[in-house]
């Protein structure tokens, strides 16, 4: 019997312990998508205790709580941070099996050099001892950041912002981390969501162009993209339930935009064919900027209406969704890619079912313009987990190439959750030393080698030509 979470944790065999150990664990973090606060790093943080800096915001934890049947002032209420730190100490023991029991003892390891599992019994010794340590500077926003040797992190913008935190990173030589903008114009594609006007007017004053018709809305876009690029920006990214494609000709969608401002109801062909017209457009103008664009499609979100109305959104009330994607989707990468304006693009699917629709599709559009150019992204959400890391990692590899995989990313508001990185790393040498233990793929830790710090760290650099 192995002990818990030991050096060789999830490490099945010899060869998986050679490439984690030996060519993986040092390598270096490329974030290229998290929901980090700028202000937090800008201003380095510093946290008050264990529940600001694990539990707020966290709806991994907040899912897993009422599971538990632990009361919701407890969780996003009016409780104080120690008592929502004990209701999570108590419900820990129960999420055995479940990814956050892995990532929170990782975490307590490595930046806390804490072995005791989490319980109500251990629960007030590890607040205090983790708390004592909070108060110290080396565990600041950026602290955190360089202990966890982090070389990039792009974190994720509306167009509208100012990015007036980020340029503030940018000028501070003692962070060495290059903290970029990522492009996230949702809150512009959706055009039937509550608050899309509003958003529009906001649009209209950072981009200083009056939005009377679409091609305003447009040019609006233009503008921003411009600006992202200038404050550093190489990526975009988009979040969708479902993915679309209608084909409408310009004078059509601007009479849907035109409906839209005025008022009125939008159907639901007049819905996709602007949302059609509105991604191929910023899909141009990404190619044009060199950047990768992020489409993560298929989760439903906000399915618990009564707690959508009492706390908002991202409160974890979300799930995976089902729809036909194989279509659309090639005629979305078709077109772009008719007009030789497909830009580099990582598309990540919630739902499992959609693995080898995805691995299948990105092969249809590769091209020399980049070593992996259509990626098939990492488990995302609640797939970012053994199973599914290992489901979303074996169906690349027998559809495309995992060595040109581009890898793990936190995709979190936690500056703790860099400890996944290791637990995927983890996993990828155990798949790949599993291949080398079976026969079915060679002894060689010269080549296995290069691949694992490829897929860890170099792929992504190459990909995103990100520099600070």
């Amino acid at each position: 019997m192995k002990k818990f979470m030991d050096d060789d944790f999830l490490l099945d065999y010899e060869s998986s312990r050679i490439l984690y150990h030996e060519y993986a664990k040092e390598m270096p973090i490329y974030d290229y998508h998290c929901h980090l606060s700028p202000e937090e790093i800008a201003e380095n943080k510093q946290f008050r205790n264990l529940t600001e800096i694990w539990l707020n915001g966290d709806h991994y934890k907040w899912r897993a709580m009422r599971a538990n049947g632990i009361s919701e002032d407890l969780i996003t209420g009016n409780a104080s941070d120690k008592e929502k730190f004990d209701a999570w100490a108590k419900t820990m023991p129960s999420c055995i099996g479940n990814p956050l029991y892995h990532w929170t003892h990782l975490e307590l390891k490595r930046y806390f050099n804490i072995d005791l599992p989490l319980s109500e019994k251990t629960g007030d010794e590890i607040w205090e001892s983790c708390n004592h340590l909070l108060q110290q500077k080396d565990f600041s926003a950026q602290s955190i950041i360089k202990k966890s040797n982090v070389h990039v992190i792009c974190t994720t913008d509306d167009p509208a912002d100012s990015l007036a935190y980020h340029k503030e990173i940018r000028a501070n030589e003692r962070i060495e981390t290059a903290v970029l903008p990522a492009f996230r114009p949702d809150k512009g594609i959706e055009i039937t969501q509550q608050g899309f006007l509003r958003y529009i007017e906001k649009l209209s004053k950072a981009a200083n162009i009056e939005i009377k018709g679409y091609q305003d809305l447009l040019k609006a876009f233009e503008n921003r993209v411009d600006y992202f690029d200038e404050a550093g920006c190489r990526v975009s990214d988009h979040g969708f339930d479902h993915l679309f494609y209608e084909e409408a000709a310009l004078e059509e969608v601007s009479a849907i935009f035109d409906k839209a401002i005025q008022g009125q109801s939008i159907t639901l062909s007049e819905e996709n064919k602007y949302k059609t017209y509105t991604l191929l457009h910023l899909g141009k103008l990404y190619h044009s900027h060199g950047w990768a664009m992020q489409l993560h499609i298929g989760a439903i979100r906000n399915n618990n209406s009564k707690m959508f109305e009492k706390i908002g959104p991202d409160a974890g009330f979300d799930s995976m969704n089902d729809f036909e994607l194989a279509k659309p989707l090639n005629q979305f990468l078709s077109r772009l890619d008719r007009e030789n304006e497909l830009p580099k693009t990582i598309l990540y699917n919630l739902n499992p079912a959609h693995n080898p629709i995805i691995a299948s599709a990105v092969g249809n559009f590769q091209n020399e313009e980049a070593r992996g150019k259509l990626q098939f992204g990492t488990g995302w959400w609640f797939n970012d987990q053994k199973d599914g890391m290992i489901r979303q990692m074996t169906d690349l590899a027998s559809i495309g190439l995992i060595s040109n995989f581009v890898g793990m990313v936190t995709d979190s508001r936690s500056f703790l959750s860099y400890t996944r990185h290791e637990y995927f790393r983890r996993i990828l040498c155990n798949l790949i030393g599993g291949w080398v233990h079976k026969g079915e793929a060679p002894d060689d830790y010269e080549l296995l080698g290069q691949m694992v710090q490829d897929i860890c760290y170099n792929n992504a650099k190459t990909y995103f030509e990100i520099t600070r």
